[in-house]
């Protein structure tokens, strides 16, 4: 039978609920034999792959692969998926590090098939490296067929960390921001930028990135918010005005709700935002 967590309400108080609850219904899911077919036959099998190429031809070991990285609607790009991997990610121009989702890289990192001669799938440690995060990606899934917002809050510290463990430049983590639809999207609500912001050229985006960041929680740059406090903060503004939208009174006149309807051009779009 499909997992399907508890989650009886929306917003600050399902995810108040979902904490105090996650231990107990993480151990549901991985009990869940679906979960538990692919976990063992991938600890059995991941040893013997020693290509891209022969991940990708198989189909479990795949997809507990990408799964392990959010990255399960890519499991039909197998040529794709094999181009990533083999290109490493310690060549600056690589595949891997042209993306803009920090998720590829992370990806190629962990299996290391494109810059080293022995992959760490033969790493002992390497087959609960991939199970765990498997299984935690997994519940977010789960998580999101109930209420995609929770989903996007409950990812929200494993994203972060991972944008900020690739690189130390400050523009290339907003940049990497705007690349992962995860983190563009609490970014976006939590700030109160309309979806046709994307539409505005990407430096144009970083601006008011920044400044909207400055004025709404004081900082400016994705590495604040690795803070845990920083964290909180900015799930909490994100379930807050997910939930909210365009109908609360109490909030409707401020700048970052009235963002939210999305209309006009994106030059008159980027005037309001420089005013706001």
């Amino acid at each position: 039978m499909t997992f399907r967590p508890t989650i009886p309400l929306g917003g600050v108080a399902g995810w108040s609920f979902l904490k105090r609850t996650l231990t107990t219904q993480k151990a549901v899911h991985a009990a869940s034999s679906q979960l538990d077919r692919e976990t063992t036959y991938f600890r059995e099998k991941i040893g013997t792959v020693r290509t891209a190429a022969d991940l990708v031809a198989d189909r479990t070991l795949l997809k507990v692969s990408l799964g392990a990285f959010g990255l399960q609607d890519d499991l039909p790009n197998r040529y794709f998926i094999q181009k990533v991997l083999e290109g490493g990610v310690l060549d600056a121009d690589s595949l891997a590090n042209k993306l803009s989702d920090p998720r590829y890289a992370a990806l190629t990192k962990a299996f290391g098939f494109g810059d080293y001669s022995v992959p760490r799938t033969v790493l002992s440690t390497f087959p609960d490296e991939i199970v765990s995060a498997y299984r935690d990606k997994d519940f977010e899934v789960a998580v999101g067929t109930v209420d995609e917002t929770l989903r996007l809050a409950l990812a929200l510290d494993g994203e972060l960390g991972r944008l900020t463990d690739r690189t130390s430049s400050a523009d290339a983590r907003w940049f990497g921001v705007m690349g992962s639809a995860p983190l563009r999207e609490v970014f976006e609500t939590a700030l109160g930028l309309p979806e046709t912001f994307a539409s505005l050229d990407i430096d144009q985006q970083l601006g008011v990135f920044r400044q909207r960041a400055e004025q709404v929680f004081g900082v400016s740059e994705v590495g604040d918010f690795s803070d845990p406090a920083m964290t909180e903060r900015l799930r909490t503004r994100f379930l807050v005005l997910a939930e909210a939208g365009n109908g609360s009174s109490a909030v409707a006149s401020s700048p970052a709700l009235t963002l939210l309807s999305g209309s006009g051009s994106a030059s008159s779009l980027l005037s309001v935002l420089y005013r706001s």
